[in-house]
Order: C-alpha cells, then structure tokens, then sequence
C-alpha cells in the first residue's frame, strides 16, 4: 500500500509547527508539498507535475534551481561558506554591491551632469530592507514620520509593520507599535492624484516626515497599477519638504514588471531602493542600496561597532547566487522578455477570460498581472476566486490569491515561462469559469 507522504509531512507540521504559519484545508485539497523544482515546474511529494505561476513569490525569476545560480551557490559553499558580517568581510560582498550600484543609481544617472553611485546595506530577508531604509531616512533627516499607502505590504517585522497596512497583519500586535507610520490612498485613477496630494501635504504640514514609502505596484494589495504620474508627484514632494523617497521594489525589482525595476516605468529616481525576492533566485537575501551622499550624510563611518549588522549580513552564498542571478537576467534577456509575456498574457485573459456573471478586471505590467472577481456592484468575489484556485491546483496549475479580500488571481511566474505555458494556463482558467467567449 502506498503512503501518502503529503499527509504525512503536513501531520508533522501540525504538530511541531507553529500553527499560525501553514494553513491547511480539513479535506486535504490545501496545500501541496513541494518536493523539487525546474525552470517554470514543480513537483510535489507524490510525484505530480505543476505548472508554476507565481516563481515561489517571484523569487525564482531565471526559473526554479537555474542551473548558472545553483552551481554559484555550490561553488562558494565549497570555498566559503560563511563569513563575518560586518566584522571581516568576503570580495563577493564588494562585487555585489557595485553590481547593485551599477544597475540602479549608476545606469539611471549616467546620462546626467552630475552621475550617482549607490551604497548598499545587506540584510536577509525583504521587510529587513525597508526597516534600514527607514532608519537611514531617520538618521539622514532627523523626521521620525513615514508615509505609506492603503492597502500597501512592506513585510512583519515590528518597524515594517508600521507601514503595512492591513489590519490583518497589524491588529494583533497594535499594543507594541509605534505611531510613525501615516497612511494615505494609493490611487488606482489620475483623477484621484489631487487629493493624494493634498492629503499628503497636509500630514506633511502637520507632522514630521522623513520619507515617503511605496511599492511602485502594489503586489499582495492585489496587483494595484498607479497612473503614470504618481512616483514623480511623490519625487516632487519629497524634494519639496527634504524627504526621502523609498521605493519597495523587493517584488517588483530584477525585471518582474518588464524593467529592470518599475519605477523606471515613469523615469523616477528614488533616494532609497529596497531589492529582495529574485534577487538571488532562492537565497535568502536582501539589500536597501541608496544614492551614495545620503548614504553617507545618514550613516556614521563604523567605530569598530556597527548600529546596523546581522550574523549572516552579505552572505557569501547569497551574494554568489546573487551575482549569477542578475547575470542570467541579463544574458537571457529575461527583462525584455517579461515585457513582451507579460503583454501577450493580458491580451490572452482580455481575449478568453469572460463571465456575465462576474465584473472581471484584468491590470499589470510585464509579467506581474492580477485578475480580480467581483460580483455585480464590486463585491469582492471571494469564495469564488479562492475556489478557482484551489480547483486549478487540481489541474496541475499553482496560483495565488492577492488582496485583502483574496479575490485578485494573480500571475508571477518565472520570466522563463513559454507562450504555450501561458496559453495552457489561460484555457484551464476559462474552462473553470464556465464561460467561453464568441466573436
């Protein structure tokens, strides 16, 4: 008789796990257990084939276990496997903070008078990155406030928190944070970018702000667009009241939207630029990288004691894994390449994805795309998008649902995913909502 290992692992995980982290369904349809992974696949422990549509949160963006990234990865666990942080560093760390200083500040001043470099603290994790982008805006402008926006997502820890803004993250913890963090719509139409900036002005009029914190796209918040001219109103603004403005590309960066990093999208420099997820295609790492003089203005030169340091800070596997990672972005051309899948999925879903019954909104950019249900008079369809994507789990399809309300479907996979992967996914999609679109 075989054993069902997923039932197996997922009873040991109920009772040695915590059991707020991995949610599963009482009929066993929740979730699948991941047992390895190649290019856009994945199989799970009984040995099924998935297609993957979401590169594990967009971190897997030159395909799952990329050939050219696992073997850095291996390479350097054979040479040097961990150094010393902040206290005697490795040359990987140095090769990968000019490569980040040449692929943000440098390649987006380079055309100007007066050319910028950036300066990189590493961390491990994404909410990691915003917090030191929170503290160097802090020690760089001595305002403690910080801006952010509805329905925004910048991680869970404790200063993170203070500028994510569902209550679902926050409620439990409200007692022990702080009351730095401002929250102002995000605008999903230009004709609601004038009160955006008045609300803004004022609590900048108001209170002490420091910085201006935003995802150029929102991504759990449900793949929310912005019109074209909200990053540069925000540039202005801070240039305006000396903020900083500190742009969350850890989902959206290494290509995701079909630019290096989506604030390029509207030609917008940021001071701050917090990168994580693709970064490494699987290794926990991280990086707040800022424009060099603001960097040094905020930052002390280190006594020997760093304000700022973790364990595994610049992790020599990482920064390996890293470096190939945005090598084979670069190689395979995978920036042009979401562009161009990522406009050919929309026109795919506008094309085939149709239901009377539903009011269905299809947003994106490159290949970070959300389709959101909603019944008549925008109610949230919920347990029908939930259900959609439990069902196209069965069908060997991995999605996730993004929003508050969990209706937006989205579609992250990895930027190496064919036409013919896309298509397949789109036509179990449409097969699913029952309702087949004619000319």
């Amino acid at each position: 008789m075989r054993v069902n290992k997923t039932k197996q692992i997922l009873n040991q995980l109920r009772n040695y796990e915590s059991r707020n982290v991995t949610f599963t369904e009482s009929d066993g349809s929740w979730p699948i257990v991941w047992e390895r992974a190649r290019g856009a696949n994945v199989w799970d422990a009984e040995d099924k084939k998935y297609l993957d549509l979401t590169a594990a949160f967009g971190v897997a963006a030159a395909g799952h276990a990329n050939p050219r990234v696992v073997k850095a990865g291996q390479k350097q666990m054979n040479k040097l496997l961990h150094a010393m942080g902040d206290v005697h560093p490795h040359a990987l760390k140095a090769q990968l903070a000019r490569e980040l200083s040449r692929l943000t500040f440098e390649r987006w001043t380079r055309k100007k008078s007066k050319g910028a470099t950036g300066k990189t603290i590493f961390c491990n994790s994404g909410f990691e990155a915003v917090e030191a982008a929170l503290k160097t805006a802090l020690l760089a402008t001595s305002k403690p406030g910080v801006i952010s926006f509805e329905k925004g997502y910048h991680g869970l820890g404790y200063g993170a928190l203070n500028a994510t803004h569902r209550d679902h993250f926050r409620w439990p913890f409200r007692a022990q944070l702080s009351d730095f963090g401002h929250f102002v719509e995000f605008p999903s139409a230009s004709k609601r970018l004038p009160e955006v900036e008045t609300a803004i002005r004022q609590l900048m009029k108001r209170r002490e702000i420091g910085a201006i914190l935003v995802e150029p796209i929102q991504a759990r918040g449900g793949i929310n667009v912005p019109p074209p001219k909200f990053l540069p109103l925000l540039r202005r603004l801070c240039n305006e009241h000396g903020a900083l403005l500190i742009l969350d590309e850890i989902y959206t960066g290494f290509g995701r939207t079909g630019r290096w990093f989506a604030c390029e999208h509207s030609e917008t420099i940021p001071d701050l630029i917090c990168l994580g997820k693709a970064m490494a295609g699987g290794f926990p790492i991280s990086a707040c990288v800022g424009r060099a003089d603001i960097m040094d203005a905020a930052w002390p030169v280190s006594s020997g004691e760093a304000i700022h340091t973790s364990t595994f800070l610049g992790h020599p596997v990482g920064c390996a894994m890293a470096l190939a990672q945005i090598e084979e972005i670069r190689k395979q051309k995978l920036v042009e390449r979401s562009a161009q899948l990522g406009n050919y999925l929309m026109k795919l879903l506008q094309s085939n994805i149709s239901n009377p019954q539903f009011e269905i909104s299809i947003r994106g950019a490159g290949l970070m795309v959300g389709l959101e249900l909603c019944l008549s008079g925008g109610i949230p369809a919920t347990i029908v998008s939930l259900r959609v994507i439990k069902e196209m789990l069965h069908r060997g399809f991995i999605l996730l649902p993004e929003g508050a309300h969990g209706n937006v479907i989205s579609f992250t996979p990895p930027l190496t995913i064919t036409k013919s992967q896309l298509a397949a996914t789109v036509n179990a999609l449409q097969n699913l909502l029952g309702y087949r679109k004619t000319s």
